[in-house]
């Protein structure tokens, strides 16, 4: 998102508020008239219609509901700004039905909006009328854990999206071909990591006599940071969509980037981009930019890269077979002995799917009962990827599943090359209980280097850090909710402490800020607690204690 785009979109986000507030909404009890509609707000993307697409026809006669869908984009700006727009006028509809990688409701959002009265509870209409998601509740805990406030309320419904190789996105791809013609082992600590990158910068691993290569590379995307620092303590911070730095100690919540361990990652790092062993673009470069390095025509210059998967720094497919040479390394064992993998919970938290008070009661029901109906593995394969033979098949004999230890429920079938999916089925928008076994049902080809059998590769790639997140450290700030009154306040101090981190471990990193010089830690340290370090801490140990 732009500046000038964020900045319109708390612009009305802010006359959201005030709007609502003036306009007396009624009570969260009291359901709204009955017109005969279901009116929602979701995005649609390119050649989907959602007020025809089968799915919403299928619905519509199984559950006696007449929906009518207000679409959005799925652009993510675009997005957010239309549904301010839509609670700011106070014609807003009686649901949203969201995508939460293009836009959802923040948990600060719905507890200032359920206080206004504009979402209602689900808590009744999940017990009476609701009980696959029940199910989904006593049977992931987690789960319920995300969906529930502090005050016992279900303001909305999250989607549980069990994304394996999400969970552990600071991985490093390494080319493995090079390690092979060089005669070197995969590195298991950051000395033998210096070696091999040394290897791969002064000895022409891609053969065209030329000192072309470039050993290490990243995106502002995929943080380089995290699967080194982990050698030396741990780091949850995976990538850009996951910034914290926050771990637990002892029950309480410390910032990891003011420890020793951290300094002494950074002086690690640090020597590593003096020695030339790391892009100077690494901390600056979007992903555009790292995979036009990934795909440089002729010779082949990439060495690795921390992304979260291969296909953000190269294409797949390439004539030269490249894209087939990297393999991912597990975590390096640091001096101290210290070997973790940066882990986070993929569900957004929040909620893609709210009632407001618009809704009559026969139409809560009947929205309540259409995401209960997905929740079923064999509803949500018609759900998200549309009719039997259309979006999906059958397994056949000798498929195998992408968990080996799941039998095999479908094999997708993706649109035709430069075709838009069929107006078929609701995608992203039903994968509200997509879980480890429903994901892991999904039938791949056992060959991880063909562009169909990508799935297993991150899926094997994975294992490599599974388990290896320090459990009594782990800082679920998804489940953590904050005081509506403190919300704003929150928001500021973590956007402005995490770009701080950010921006200072660039800046040690590449030798505009000495890590091992006392006076400029210490100011570095300084700072960070003038940003109100101690206050954000405070307000993020409350809202832990609060967790069940």
């Amino acid at each position: 998102m732009s500046p000038r785009a964020r900045t319109s979109v708390l612009a009305i986000a802010a006359l959201s508020a005030t709007a609502l507030v003036l306009s007396g909404c009624t009570s969260g009890n009291d359901a709204g008239e009955d017109d005969g509609k279901l009116t929602m707000f979701s995005p649609q993307g390119p050649g989907q219609d959602l007020n025809t697409n089968s799915y919403t026809l299928e619905v519509e006669k199984q559950f006696g509901v007449d929906l009518e869908f207000q679409t959005t984009s799925l652009d993510p700006a675009g997005a957010a700004e239309k549904r301010q727009i839509s609670l700011a006028s106070g014609d807003y509809p009686d649901a949203y039905a969201l995508i939460p990688w293009v836009e959802s409701f923040s948990q600060a959002e719905l507890l200032r909006l359920s206080k206004q009265g504009v979402v209602v509870p689900l808590n009744d209409l999940i017990e009476q009328h609701a009980p696959n998601i029940k199910a989904a509740f006593e049977s992931t805990p987690e789960l319920k854990t995300l969906a529930t406030a502090p005050d016992g309320n279900v303001y909305g419904l999250p989607q549980w999206n069990d994304c394996y190789h999400c969970s552990y996105g600071a991985k490093l791809w390494m080319n493995s071909a090079w390690l092979d013609k060089l005669g070197l082992q995969q590195p298991t600590t950051p000395e033998e990591m210096r070696a091999v990158l040394t290897a791969f910068k002064t000895q022409d691993p891609n053969g065209n006599g030329q000192a072309d290569e470039v050993p290490l590379s990243g995106s502002t995307m995929d943080y380089l940071l995290p699967f080194f620092m982990n050698a030396f303590i741990y780091d949850p911070a995976a990538n850009s969509a996951y910034p914290s730095t926050l771990a637990l100690n002892g029950g309480k919540v410390q910032q990891q980037a003011v420890q020793d361990g951290w300094r002494a990652g950074l002086e690690y790092m640090s020597s590593l981009y003096a020695d030339g062993l790391i892009d100077q673009g690494a901390f600056t470069q979007n992903t555009d930019a790292l995979n036009a390095l990934g795909d440089n025509a002729g010779a082949n210059i990439l060495g690795a890269a921390t992304v979260l998967h291969p296909a953000i720094a190269f294409t797949l497919g390439q004539e030269d077979g490249r894209d087939r040479q990297y393999d991912a390394v597990p975590p390096l064992t640091g001096p101290g002995g210290t070997s973790y993998a940066s882990y986070t919970q993929p569900s957004t938290p929040g909620a893609t799917f709210v009632l407001t008070n618009k809704a009559s009661e026969a139409d809560r029901i009947a929205a309540i009962k259409i995401m209960d109906n997905m929740y079923p593995a064999e509803n949500h394969v018609r759900a998200e990827f549309g009719k039997e033979g259309i979006g999906w098949k059958k397994p056949v004999a000798g498929d195998v599943a992408l968990d080996t230890n799941e039998e095999p429920l479908y094999n997708t079938i993706p649109a035709p090359s430069g075709e838009n999916p069929p107006n078929d089925a609701w995608g992203s928008m039903a994968q509200y209980f997509s879980n480890a076994a429903f994901r892991g049902a999904q039938v791949q080809p056992t060959d991880i280097y063909e562009a169909t059998g990508y799935e297993r590769r991150l899926f094997d790639a994975t294992k490599l850090y599974d388990g290896k997140e320090p459990q009594e450290q782990v800082f679920p700030s998804w489940s953590v909710w904050i005081d509506p009154a403190e919300a704003g306040e929150f928001a500021e101090l973590k956007t402005n402490i995490e770009n701080y981190v950010s921006q200072n471990s660039a800046q040690f990193v590449t030798g505009q800020k000495d890590p091992s010089d006392d006076a400029q830690w210490t100011a570095y340290v300084e700072g960070l607690e003038a940003l109100g370090l101690p206050r954000y801490l405070e307000l993020q140990q409350a809202g832990y204690d609060k967790v069940e």
